[in-house]
């Protein structure tokens, strides 16, 4: 029997596929998507809870989720009723959430990446002293 186990050999592929996951970047990729994702939860509830509440508020009221147009000339009173009644809606104050969201993350992405910037500079200057 151990004779026969002897003779299975692991795939050369799964031989490389583990050589590349165990790379640094590899991890490091992985681990940038696990953040990344949580920190899109944290700002889409930024945006959807707190942002955009202040800004319908100083604006009159607006609430943001439900400016949409029903393609189907129908009136609702708000979003989930034309969505409930299977009504083809234009959905701009879903799509205005998503674009603060975007400009928060883009942003936030802008300035993690300048400090890293920065911070190899500054790693290459003393390395040069």
């Amino acid at each position: 029997m151990s004779s026969a186990l002897t003779l299975l050999k692991t795939p050369l592929w799964l031989t490389e596929f583990r050589a590349f996951i165990m790379r640094g970047s590899a991890v490091d990729l992985a681990v940038g998507m696990i953040v990344g994702a949580a920190f899109s939860g944290v700002v889409n509830s930024l945006v959807k809870d707190v942002i955009n509440p202040v800004l319908g508020l100083l604006v009159g009221g607006i609430n943001f989720s439900d400016i949409f147009f029903t393609l189907n000339g129908q009136h609702y009173a708000n979003l989930a009723d034309a969505q409930h009644a299977g009504a083809p809606t234009l959905n701009l104050g879903l799509f205005i959430n998503a674009l603060i969201s975007f400009i928060i993350i883009g942003f936030a992405i802008f300035w993690a990446v300048k400090a890293l910037t920065i911070q190899s500079a500054e790693k290459l200057l003393s390395c040069n002293r």
